[in-house]
């Protein structure tokens, strides 16, 4: 007889038992959060791979990641932090690429012993980018006068509201050019032989759809999370592990954004503002 409490207590027993692999999600850019957008930082998923790497008969830990890239040192971070993680605890990183895994995104990938991509998952941009806007003539138009002062003469270099100089173009170069040999290094140091593509295919900035980021080695295979994990693991069970919800997004039960509400009024200061910064440099992303 299999019913009743004592059936009931088997299967709560066994499953208990159980050996498990922990699932974390990585959605979204990369970097710190702003006004009304979710960014991706060591701080805010140091507490999530804690609890995913700390899980009882831990057999392998997956990161799904669905990102665009971004911050190119907080997408280093957090891939030195799950190999750590993973050496501590002696158990494998698999990866799987969902919508895209590109620029910061596929650096974090990188950090799994294996990554998988779905058919049509969009992986790569191994480049830098920079952007910015040139208003040297825009304020004059209608009698505003720009103030800067500053001390230090590259202080104020690249800043939107002057003439484009030459060697402030040479020299964000020369830093686009250090970032992409870093992450040309770290893909070298973690695909290594698995590679097969040329250098000037694999790290011109392109990206792949999942099937040719396979040839190029890029990516260890083609499969799903639940399906690849169901026939590594045919007996653990998945547990997903996901970081504290805000008090408001509980009491409101993710309905509204607060944040998102004052974004609307702000918007266009912080769009100010950002514009106004001398520098601003991130892995290639593509929306």
């Amino acid at each position: 007889m299999t019913g009743g409490p004592l059936g009931a207590l088997g299967k709560k027993f066994a499953r208990s038992r159980a050996e498990h692999v922990a699932v974390v999600r990585l959605d979204g850019q990369i970097g710190a959060a702003s006004m009304g957008r979710h960014g991706i930082t060591t701080d805010t998923l140091e507490p999530v791979l804690k609890k995913a790497f700390d899980t009882d008969r831990l057999r392998a830990v997956v990161v799904v990641i669905n990102s665009p890239g971004g911050s190119p040192a907080q997408s280093e971070y957090i891939a030195e932090r799950i190999r750590q993680l993973s050496a501590e605890k002696g158990v494998p990183v698999l990866a799987f690429c969902e919508d895209v895994a590109a620029s910061g995104g596929y650096w974090v990938a990188c950090a799994a012993d294996e990554i998988f991509a779905a058919n049509t998952s969009i992986v790569g941009s191994i480049g830098v980018v920079s952007s910015g806007f040139g208003c040297s003539e825009l304020l004059g138009r209608f009698g505003v006068q720009r103030r800067l002062y500053a001390t230090g003469d590259n202080k104020a270099r690249l800043d939107t509201f002057l003439p484009e100089n030459p060697e402030d173009v040479e020299w964000i170069k020369g830093l686009q050019a250090q970032l992409h040999e870093a992450f040309i290094a770290w893909v070298r140091q973690r695909r290594g032989k698995k590679l097969t593509g040329s250098d000037g295919e694999l790290f011109n900035g392109d990206v792949w759809v999942g099937r040719r980021a396979a040839e190029l080695g890029l990516v260890d295979g083609i499969g799903v999370m639940r399906s690849v994990v169901a026939e590594r693991y045919p007996d653990a069970e998945i547990v997903n592990v996901e970081a504290p919800r805000p008090l408001i997004a509980r009491l409101v039960g993710d309905q509204v954004s607060v944040s998102g509400l004052a974004e609307s009024v702000t918007s266009g200061m912080v769009a100010a503002f950002d514009r106004a910064q001398p520098v601003r440099t991130a892995f290639l992303h593509r929306d």
